[in-house]
């Protein structure tokens, strides 16, 4: 089953063509890798996915729904309880601890169990680090610190923009067990990456190309 699909998907910003025509689809369950050089649309691709933008063209649609029929309150409650973003440069609070920054997207997304983030940052390996803010954080535990924030509502789908880009080998591996746990767990992953080494984990690959759709290699069939 699809959870998400991309129709014909483009993104135009005055001449520019930031995505051209783009289709695939992601099944429950699935880990697709996003993958292309520099300026081929990915950024552009995880705002439609995460509803932060829409399309100007196409059709995204939602476990069958039509994302262009959504109103705001709607995409808002989409977001708070179907989608989980880890990002690159991990925009956590620098005054708050590691509970604390689990504990504020509760906040935001649903209600505060100061118990169930606990849950999260063990389950990242971060029992030890309930009580240290950010700078007291390694690169590594502050990418998991922020894993543990995507995971607190147990969302459906976890879009992932760079997640290794700033860290060293050691801590990549670690972060790739995660996801790779999360997988088996039946999430569905959305990774956008340059690593070749993370995508092939993938059971899709999405490549793209000058905001075009290059290819699609599908390693695992789900």
């Amino acid at each position: 089953m699809e959870i998400l699909k991309f129709n014909g998907i483009c993104k135009y910003f005055g001449d520019v063509k930031a995505l051209d025509n783009i289709s695939f689809g992601v099944k429950k369950g699935e880990w697709v890798s996003i993958m292309g050089p520099s300026g081929s649309g990915k950024s552009t691709l995880v705002n439609i996915l995460s509803l932060m933008d829409s399309p100007t063209k196409g059709e995204f649609l939602l476990g069958g729904d039509d994302a262009s029929s959504l109103n705001e309150a709607q995409i808002l409650e989409f977001r708070r309880k179907k989608i989980g973003l880890v990002f690159q440069q991990f925009h956590l609070i620098p005054y708050l601890n590691a509970i604390e920054n689990v504990m504020l997207n509760q906040y935001y997304h649903s209600c505060v169990d100061e118990k169930s983030a606990k849950s999260a940052l063990e389950r990242v390996g971060l029992a030890h680090r309930l009580a240290h803010r950010p700078s007291e954080l390694s690169g590594g535990e502050q990418q998991r610190l922020c894993i543990a924030r995507a995971l607190i509502n147990e969302p459906d789908i976890i879009i992932a923009d760079e997640p290794t880009g700033n860290l060293d080998e050691a801590n990549e591996a670690v972060i790739l067990e995660l996801f790779k746990g999360l997988r088996a767990e039946g999430k569905s992953l959305i990774l956008v990456t340059h690593n070749e080494e993370l995508g092939k984990y993938a059971d899709k690959i999405v490549r793209l190309r000058h905001g075009k759709l290059d290819k699609i290699e599908v390693l695992n069939e789900i």
